[in-house]
């Protein structure tokens, strides 16, 4: 019996293996859908999301972004294990800011949303396989075509046409910082209405942008830190 339930975990371990591979080698190249976007799609639910190249989005956006979320991105393999470490102790969970942007795509392109110590060791192995078969571009590019700004609303194209009525890459600072401030609580911050709790989160943003300098190179087209 033990024997037969270890071959069937064996099995679907390698199944498991096997898709992420193949996922890793397909979205390389071509437009990723985020596991949220298949559950709407699946359940009939309308989903509105332009895919746009990292060229097409405002340098500000992609700073305020790495800002916000994850400071160390350009420099970190995936994940911040100072700031994984932590966090792993709080009684309340994981949370959040423990979350790299790498993780974060590991999450939304591969893995399902809420908050669990499972999901959170499976982010681990599987956002330092993305930091090793990605370049730090596409990582952020496959972020910000999936991270969601709103019920339905997917990727920094979609939601500075519908919040700001102009196309990414136009977005200014200020839009940028609203943008990547709401990003913790898409489906109740507004960035085209901001709240004063939005209105403190995108002047920290602002602040954080102004400190990153070079941090942030890496992922901005043409910037390239190396």
């Amino acid at each position: 019996m033990f024997g037969t339930l270890r071959l069937w975990c064996l099995r679907i371990l390698l199944v498991l293996t096997v898709a992420l591979v193949l996922g890793l080698a397909l979205y390389r190249f071509v437009p990723a859908p985020s596991t949220l976007m298949i559950g709407r799609w699946l359940t009939l639910q309308p989903v509105d999301r332009q895919w746009v190249p990292l060229e097409r989005i405002s340098p500000s956006l992609i700073r305020a972004v790495i800002a916000a979320e994850d400071q160390r991105f350009c420099s970190h393999a995936g994940v911040d294990w100072v700031e994984l470490g932590s966090v792993l102790d709080d009684e309340d969970g994981p949370s959040r800011g423990a979350s790299t942007l790498t993780m974060q795509t590991a999450k939304n392109v591969f893995l399902w949303p809420g908050r669990s110590y499972l999901r959170k060791a499976l982010e681990i192995p599987v956002a330092v396989a993305i930091d090793l078969v990605w370049p730090k571009q596409r990582i952020i590019e496959v972020y910000l075509n999936v991270a969601e700004w709103g019920d339905g609303l997917y990727g920094a194209e979609a939601a500075a046409q519908r919040y700001f009525r102009k196309p990414a890459a136009r977005l200014t600072g200020a839009e940028a910082a609203r943008l990547a401030g709401a990003l913790p609580n898409p489906i109740l911050r507004n960035p085209a209405r901001p709240s004063r709790a939005l209105q403190a989160a995108s002047g920290r943003v602002q602040r954080r942008m102004g400190q990153l300098g070079p941090l942030g190179d890496c992922a901005v087209p043409g910037r390239d830190a190396g």
